[in-house]
């Protein structure tokens, strides 16, 4: 069970490591303490089933269904310039800091939502989670304790990203800091969708 729980675990947290939109998303709601909870077990259990997609055979859609990665790769990237945008506006404006008194917060559905969107009309997800993962797994004969490890990692990772941003809360006490972090989320974004469509 174990020597095929480690790779899965390793494998997956080698996955979600690298800054994306998605992670860009988690980070920014962990300093702002807004629905941390729900957007990090949204995101695991997001991937959880993504990878027990791929490890079960369901890798194959974008073979199967021709006109599916096109649709996903575009859409995803025409989300993310929109969302690039928002972050590019939000830093020019500036204003914001860790005072959260009398900011408006998000309300929990349109946080949710955006970050389903993220999650589910990224390809790469589909590529990475769905794909890759599920070829590695049929490496291993314990395809089960494979996918819970990597699973597992997900979880790991997620809430380790939305809870630990909080200890950056002092740094983000001033409204330049979250000027140059959302600068830098706009940056990402852009670049991922530019990268999807030139794909």
């Amino acid at each position: 069970m174990l020597t095929s729980f480690f790779p899965g675990f390793a494998l997956g947290f080698s996955l979600i490591l690298a800054i994306g939109a998605q992670n860009a998303f988690v980070l920014r709601q962990g300093l702002r303490r807004e629905h941390v909870f729900a957007v990090c077990l949204t995101c695991a259990v997001s991937d959880a089933v993504l990878i027990a997609a791929g490890v079960y055979g369901m890798g194959s859609l974008a073979q199967a269904v021709p006109w599916f990665e096109p649709a996903m790769r575009y859409g995803g990237a025409l989300f993310l310039l929109c969302y690039g945008a928002m972050s590019f506006r939000s830093a020019w404006r500036g204003g914001a800091s860790m005072d959260m008194s009398g900011e408006r917060v998000s309300g929990l559905t349109a946080t949710l939502a955006t970050v389903l969107a993220f999650t589910w009309l990224n390809p790469h997800v589909y590529l990475d989670t769905v794909v890759l993962v599920g070829s590695i797994s049929a490496q291993y004969d314990d395809r089960v304790s494979f996918a819970l490890g990597a699973m597992l990692a997900s979880f790991v990772f997620f809430f380790s990203l939305g809870y630990g941003a909080r200890a950056l809360g002092p740094l983000f006490a001033w409204p330049r800091a979250w000027q140059v972090l959302d600068a830098g989320i706009g940056v990402v974004m852009w670049g991922i969708a530019l990268k999807l469509v030139a794909m």
